[in-house]
């Protein structure tokens, strides 16, 4: 075997991986894993492509966070035998308006991104704190960051503007969109799943802790609800979304409240957790009978058939629909209540299928084809890490 791909996922809670081979003519997966409670107890379990438990271990005393990474590394090390770690590439939020597509890490790299950091404050930081505890570990392996942003660079001026100055504009305060790897995937399973569908309209509804759209005109990005942040669009766990800004004023102005304080309102306290006082979790929120957690439903899907409508108005037509990661692969209720929603844009779901949960969803006399896709973010990276390697 030429070698292998480690793909990281650094987040502020937990770290997520994955370990490719690189085979003649594809990658291969060779296991999965997440190290949770990062900062706290740490849990590592990693399965392999089978789904069998391979390693479980925990740390009582000893590295916490990032320091981690050097001992995933050693475990990895083992793991491979014989065999050797080529690369790691790293899911990396932002990439502002100068990196639009997957870039070597270097010290001027690792710079730039540095500075998109307040653009994206939750995430940016982690990602590249794991980058330093790679190259702090192992200076000499190859890294590659590959960016949420960049599959959506080439959107119309019109659809990245705000209606603000020249001057911030040319600072960067501009629509970016996000989630970009996993529609980059699904665009290219659609190609294959649905070849004739995948060359025209669609919009794909990434559901999950975090929750965008995507219209898409031949798998290529024409808008998409995230903008500057991955605060935009629509309600997520813990993030409002769409928000008229005169509501900061207001904050700002009438209650004293500070930018710690709302930054830590709209990220971590509002979306379906502020809704519904219950959970932030959409499993939560679907078994519980308070009004309160229906209301956080009902607000979720309801803003997700308005931006539909939107989207499709961009589109100027909608072909099909396509539902992804956890609440879209895992929650038919949600799905179903889009669906409705959409029955104007001529959205028939067939129920059993939808119960089923994978694949084509919509009945043969639907207007709208509708599809459930699991999406993969990994194996996405560890595409694009491979094509440096």
């Amino acid at each position: 075997m030429p070698g292998a791909i480690l793909t990281l996922n650094a987040g502020s809670s937990s770290l997520k991986f994955s370990l490719y081979e690189i085979g003649r003519d594809a990658l291969n997966e060779r296991l999965v894993g997440q190290i949770e409670k990062i900062t706290s107890a740490p849990h590592m379990l990693a399965k392999n492509a089978a789904g069998a438990v391979v390693a479980e271990r925990s740390w009582q005393d000893g590295p916490r966070g990032d320091a981690l990474i050097a001992p995933l590394l050693d475990w990895v090390d083992d793991h491979l035998g014989e065999d050797s770690l080529a690369a790691v590439g790293h899911r990396v939020v932002h990439g502002g308006a100068r990196f639009v597509a997957p870039a070597r890490v270097d010290d001027a790299v690792l710079a730039a991104l540095d500075a998109l950091a307040p653009l994206a404050p939750l995430h940016q930081p982690h990602n590249l704190a794991a980058i330093r505890a790679v190259n702090a570990a192992r200076p000499d392996l190859p890294q590659v960051a590959c960016f949420d942003t960049a599959f959506h660079h080439a959107m119309a001026p019109v659809a990245t503007r705000f209606a603000l100055t020249r001057a911030l504009e040319a600072r960067g305060v501009r629509r970016y969109g996000f989630h970009g790897l996993s529609y980059e995937y699904i665009a290219g399973r659609l190609a294959t799943l649905a070849p004739a569908l995948a060359a025209g309209r669609v919009i794909v509804a990434h559901l999950g802790n975090g929750a965008s759209l995507c219209a898409m005109a031949a798998g290529r990005s024409v808008d998409t609800t995230m903008g500057f942040t991955a605060l935009d669009g629509l309600v997520m766990g813990t993030r409002c979304g769409d928000l008229d800004p005169g509501v900061i004023l207001y904050l700002l102005q009438n209650d004293r409240m500070d930018a710690a304080a709302i930054e830590d309102l709209l990220y971590n306290r509002s979306g379906l957790l502020g809704v519904s006082g219950v959970s932030s979790d959409m499993r939560t929120l679907l078994a519980s009978n308070d009004p309160a957690a229906r209301e956080a439903v009902d607000l979720f899907v309801y803003r997700i058939a308005r931006e539909s409508g939107a989207l499709a108005s961009c589109l100027g037509g909608l072909d099909g629909f396509v539902f992804t990661a956890g609440i879209g692969e895992n929650a038919p209720l949600i799905r179903q209540k889009v669906c409705e929603c959409l029955a104007w844009l001529g959205a028939d779901l067939d129920l059993d299928a939808n119960r089923q949960g994978a694949g084509l969803v919509s009945t043969p006399t639907s207007r709208l084809a509708l599809w459930v896709i699991p999406t993969d973010e990994e194996q996405m990276i560890a595409a694009h890490t491979r094509a440096f390697v």
